[in-house]
């Protein structure tokens, strides 16, 4: 790459500051994501994750599901990648998840969306160039059954004058 071009680009920002977000502020996550069996046993072969309905779907109808069942940690990581472009995609510490709840299986082919909403917003004691930001965010079903919920909770970088 030529130097010319290296001084000419401008650095695009990405995600949102500790301003940029209030309570109450509510994200509808865009595109979703259909999940399908090759993601599924793809996931739980490599987190060694062998519980047989997410491998088996005679094992799975004959526990009451209409064929497999995705991992619920897929799920999981699905929901919280789809939050990170408008939440967290600017970077700082992930602090945790609080109060997850599965609440609706999800199989093979279902598409999920997800909505946060911020909850709660804080500065940093120990690191003032940073606040703290929990959201609660919900995945969804196409038909719009409620799959799963968690609150997480990142440190957040604070807006730096100029930017």
């Amino acid at each position: 790459m030529s130097e010319d071009l290296r001084e000419a680009a401008v650095r695009w920002p990405k995600g949102h500051q500790y301003e940029d977000f209030e309570p109450g502020q509510v994200f509808e996550h865009h595109w979703g994501r259909t999940v399908n069996e090759g993601d599924n046993s793809l996931f739980s072969s490599l987190t060694l994750s062998y519980n047989p309905l997410y491998f088996n779907a005679e094992f799975a109808r004959e526990h009451g599901h209409d064929g497999l069942v995705v991992n619920p940690t897929l799920v999981f990581v699905t929901v919280f990648g789809l939050s990170v472009e408008d939440l967290s995609e600017a970077g700082g510490l992930f602090l945790g998840v609080d109060d997850l709840s599965f609440e609706s299986p999800v199989h093979p082919g279902d598409t999920l969306t997800a909505r946060s909403t911020v909850v709660d917003k804080r500065e940093s004691d120990s690191r003032p160039e940073s606040g703290i930001v929990t959201w609660h965010t919900e995945g969804f079903r196409q038909d719009g059954t409620r799959v799963i919920q968690f609150r997480r909770t990142n440190l957040v970088a604070r807006r730096r004058e100029g930017t």
